[in-house]
């Protein structure tokens, strides 16, 4: 379907000039990434660049909220796949207000129907750049279950619809952008695209793809958090004069927290892998005298299996140690990521998150955003998490190194939420990846450290939390005015918190609100070794400490684990060993996620290869039909209707378990409900093909009629019946 004759006449004919801009242009060309190399900016000034803006109520959506704010056009676009929500957890309002912070008139499409470009163009061209997004969750995993059954909700849709979003989102969009406005620069960033900016295993096809810069056609790629970068790639476009004929790859190769495609080894180079060198043919587009890691090319991955693991885990290093490029040879050219930006100082953290969100859906939605409702009492006091775990994006989208924001802006943030209408006096959550490590610092020099996990497998004596100071800074919310209630629900890292009992203590007494998230994840030394998890002791340890507390303070307390099946490395026998254990306990599971080999983690490359990150063979439960029956060792009753359910009680589950948190569900978009499929040699690759109108509904793209009937509530340590209506 064409665009509209309006939006092709004001696209064309009618765009108005832009604001006058501060930083003068540049007067001749140079060359943009070498200069970038000799020093990177510690952090973003919010002086420097353009005058700020102020900021609007909500950032605006169409033309007619533009022409509100006095805005005749727009520098920068975000497209996102998620439904507009205006909270710090939501990137695209994140990233947006923090243009605006900068000067740079920002506008979002959320959403936007995939078989027009009508929704996309209707606040006309941005005189700079577009960027992209799939959303909070890959879109793959918005859509389907770790079984390749079909989601019927979508927790960050109006209403909680499917369908609202295509597959491969960050590909689909970007060829909405392509259409809409030609010539056009595209950034694409978010976890979809960040965690495949090199070769990566699909586990929907079964099947290496190439990194997403070839297959979507965008200019360039944001891996990591983008503020830093997304800024600093305005500033570029700015001044060069926005569309001013320099291609936007050429003014971006270089930034911090960037990727782009560029000229690759004018010969054949073996790689050496976890060794940087200096970059002397690489590729004459960057320095020669930068360290570099050179990575397997695709097509010498596609005939040996192993070079993803060796691939990924030099990945991981150059994610870490943060000085190195890293090139990787594709399609006789190459991928040239620039070494990663440097988190958020504090100070910058306090910036951004003191920026005025209305922390609610865009009024324009007549229906609510379930996963507003999920985190509009929660707090983010730092990012990033140290634990490295072997099957979790964390290590490569926000990294091992925390940025936390002061105790001062915390505390803003908590008189500012108190002061809103839909604020009901309980803070749901206080924390980040793992709640207690607010702080938290590493006294060695990352450019010489070689681990993979500042936890495992001990914890190490260079990783410093003071989770004394956590506690107090509970403390103190608690006490404020109008605060009744305050949890930790964003998973307490259980072996760090036995590292100081008086703060076990106080999560578990004052700060727990009946149920307690941790992740052990599994029970045998082999499995959590691969996993990258402390040993079952330290787990047993921990429950031993959590019931003591809880008897203390006189409460009837649960943990509530995360289990999995089907990892890498985990046998039939293994699986039986976590159930004995399980059943000593008296603990009767009703939800397990069953492991999704994810792009770019060590696991899934563990899962595609069959080997150990140390090259030995292991064990891999690679067809449906071997997953589904680990997975029925824990979960016999799977897909059963009308079993009968065990009411068995213990200190370690929870009576209302069924109601499976809608939180954990964003959390772990794996824990669905699941079915039997195919073995591989049955596998189509109907999850990639272009659905018709009549599967996405008359308006391109979204389903017709009401949200589908949700499945029935399932959670580990359940003492319900399952099918409480309404529950997941």
């Amino acid at each position: 379907m064409a665009p509209s004759k309006t939006c092709c006449d004001y696209n064309k004919t009618d765009r108005q000039p832009s604001l006058p801009i501060k930083l003068p242009l540049a007067t001749k060309p140079r060359h943009p990434y070498i200069p970038r190399m000799k020093k990177t900016p510690a952090h973003i000034s919010l002086s420097a660049g353009r005058t700020p803006l102020p900021q609007p109520a909500f950032l605006p959506m169409t033309r007619k909220e533009m022409e509100e704010l006095g805005w005749e056009e727009l520098d920068v676009l975000i497209v996102s796949g998620d439904g507009y929500v205006d909270h710090p957890s939501f990137a695209a309002a994140l990233l947006g207000r923090w243009l605006v912070a900068h000067g740079y008139r920002t506008g979002i499409v959320a959403q936007p129907r995939w078989d027009t470009t009508e929704d996309v163009a209707r606040m006309g061209r941005p005189s700079l750049f577009t960027a992209v997004s799939a959303g909070a969750i890959d879109s793959m995993l918005a859509h389907y279950t770790a079984f390749r059954k079909k989601r019927h909700d979508d927790a960050y849709t109006p209403g909680g619809k499917a369908g609202a979003r295509p597959n491969r989102a960050a590909i689909a969009y970007t060829g909405l952008i392509r259409q809409a406005f030609p010539g056009m620069g595209v950034v694409i960033g978010g976890i979809e695209a960040s965690l495949r900016r090199i070769t990566h295993y699909d586990f929907w096809t079964d099947k290496l793809r190439r990194p997403i810069l070839l297959d979507s056609k965008a200019d360039c790629l944001v891996y990591g958090m983008g503020e830093s970068a997304l800024l600093e790639i305005a500033k570029a476009m700015d001044a060069h004069g926005g569309h001013s004929g320099i291609p936007l790859r050429e003014l971006v190769i270089g930034i911090p927290g960037t990727a782009a495609m560029g000229r690759g080894p004018a010969e054949s180079i073996a790689p050496e892998a976890g060794i940087p060198k200096p970059a002397t043919g690489l590729s004459p587009d960057i320095p020669e005298d930068a360290p570099a890691y050179l990575l397997p090319s695709h097509e010498s991955m596609e005939t040996q299996p192993e070079l993803l693991m060796s691939a990924t885990l030099t990945l991981e290093r150059h994610v870490h140690q943060a000085h190195s490029w890293a090139v990787q040879p594709v399609a006789g050219r190459a991928v040239l990521l620039a070494p990663p930006a440097t988190p958020l100082p504090e100070e910058d953290m306090d910036r951004l998150y003191s920026l005025p969100f209305a922390r609610k859906a865009h009024p324009s939605y007549k229906e609510a955003i379930p996963a507003d409702s999920m985190i509009c009492t929660s707090i983010t006091t730092h990012r990033g998490c140290g634990g490295g775990c072997s099957f979790c994006s964390l290590a490569l989208h926000q990294g091992r190194r925390i940025a936390s924001r002061s105790h001062k802006s915390v505390m803003e943030e908590v008189r500012a939420m108190a002061a809103t209408k839909r604020f009901n006096g309980s803070i749901s959550d206080v924390g980040g990846p793992s709640a207690n490590m607010w702080q938290a610092e590493c006294a060695a020099d990352p450019a010489r450290c070689n681990r993979a996990s500042c936890m495992h497998p001990k914890i190490c004596p260079q990783f410093r939390v003071n989770q004394t100071e956590t506690v107090n800074m509970l403390r103190r919310i608690r006490d404020e005015e109008g605060i009744k209630h305050v949890r930790v629900a964003s998973g307490v890292r259980f072996d760090l918190a036995q590292q100081d009992n008086t703060a076990l203590r106080a999560y578990t007494m004052e700060f727990t609100g009946g149920q307690l998230k941790v992740a052990p994840e599994h029970i045998c030394d082999n499995v959590l070794d691969l996993m990258r998890k402390p040993g079952l002791p330290v787990f047993e340890a921990f429950l031993e400490a959590f019931e003591r507390y809880s008897d203390k303070a006189g409460k009837e307390q649960y943990v509530i684990p995360y289990l999995m099946s089907g990892f890498p490395g985990c046998s039939d026998e293994d699986m039986r060993r976590l159930g004995d254990w399980l059943q000593r306990r008296g603990w009767k599971p009703q939800q397990v996620q069953c492991f999704i080999p994810t792009p770019g983690t060590v696991a899934t490359a563990m899962f595609y290869a069959g080997i150990a990150p140390d090259g030995r063979a292991i064990v891999v439960a690679r067809t449906d039909a071997e997953r589904l029956r680990q997975h029925h060792i824990l979960m016999p009753e799977m897909g059963r209707k009308g079993a009968e359910q065990s009411h068995r009680k213990d200190r370690g589950r929870r009576p209302d378990a069924d109601r499976t948190d809608r939180t954990e569900r964003a959390d772990r978009p794996d824990l669905t409900g699941q079915s039997d499929r195919p073995e591989r040699s049955n596998r189509t690759e109907k999850a990639d093909r272009p659905r018709s109108r009549d599967e996405r509904g008359s308006s391109g793209g979204r389903p017709k009629g009401s949200a589908p009937k949700k499945e029935s509530g399932k959670h580990y340590g359940s003492g319900r019946p399952q099918g409480r209506k309404g529950s997941k």
